[in-house]
């Protein structure tokens, strides 16, 4: 057992044996798991319709954001927080209000202003003290493996593991060049790429990241860590959905 605690200290990520122990022991358990829904930025950005935002768009006989949390609580994620301006944080509200119906504990996370996605995310700076997923607010990923994603995580030390999935249009996605599971290069948005392989608007980090310079994941923080070393991939086979507008929500139902 010592061995097995030894050879999972970095002194990066896991520093000593206290860590390492916490970090197993976490993984092992794999209940009561923390995420991070993310929809942050300028509300207006944020609608598709004039009374409608992305994360509460309807499908059906339910929204985006309690597809999301469904799938949350079936993978052990008890704890979630939502990260939003104060209008759309009050449209989720009235939807999943404390959680309790849907088996988890929401706690709603006021942002007030962004320079970007990481931005957003810091917010949670002295909040979050172990592995911890993050989601975007507007994607269904009811089918995507979130187990898969999490255990790669925990068998390779990184500050963080992208889900990452085939794009026939690499302009539009965070391109990212591989060797094995480690991340080499991140660029997000490339004018040109001979690359299909790109992030997938959800990744498994450590509380660290929230510790590094840069106002944007995908400008900023993924392309330092890529260069570190510190960032790893997983290959999905199956891919989110992204919601943005009304026409996207007739392509889906």
């Amino acid at each position: 057992m010592l061995k097995r605690i030894d050879s999972i200290i970095d002194n990066i990520i896991i520093r000593n044996r206290s860590q390492a122990i916490e970090r197993l022991v976490g993984n092992s358990l794999g209940e009561n798991r923390t995420a991070v829904i993310l929809s942050g930025g300028n509300e207006d950005s944020m609608k598709i319709s004039n009374d409608e935002y992305r994360i509460t768009a309807k499908l059906k006989k339910s929204t985006i954001v309690e597809k999301a949390v469904n799938k949350l609580r079936q993978n052990n994620f008890k704890r979630i927080y939502v990260i939003a301006r104060p209008n759309i944080l009050t449209s989720v509200f009235n939807i999943l209000r404390d959680g309790s119906s849907y088996g988890v504990k929401i706690e709603y996370v006021e942002e007030k202003e962004s320079d970007g996605s990481a931005s957003s995310l810091k917010i949670l700076n002295g909040k979050l003290s172990s592995s911890f997923l993050v989601v975007f607010g507007d994607i269904i990923f009811e089918r995507v493996n979130i187990e898969e994603l999490w255990n790669q995580h925990f068998r390779n030390n990184s500050v963080a593991t992208l889900m990452l999935t085939t794009s026939p249009e690499p302009s539009r996605k965070g391109i990212v060049k591989m060797e094995g599971t480690k991340i080499l290069k991140f660029e997000q948005k490339p004018k040109e790429s001979d690359i299909y392989i790109g992030f997938s608007s959800m990744f498994v980090a450590e509380p660290e990241i929230l510790t590094h310079r840069g106002h944007s994941l995908e400008y900023d923080i993924f392309p330092k860590l890529a260069e570190r070393g510190l960032l790893q991939g997983h290959l999905s086979s199956e891919k989110e959905v992204h919601i943005h507008t009304k026409e996207d929500i007739k392509k889906y139902c």
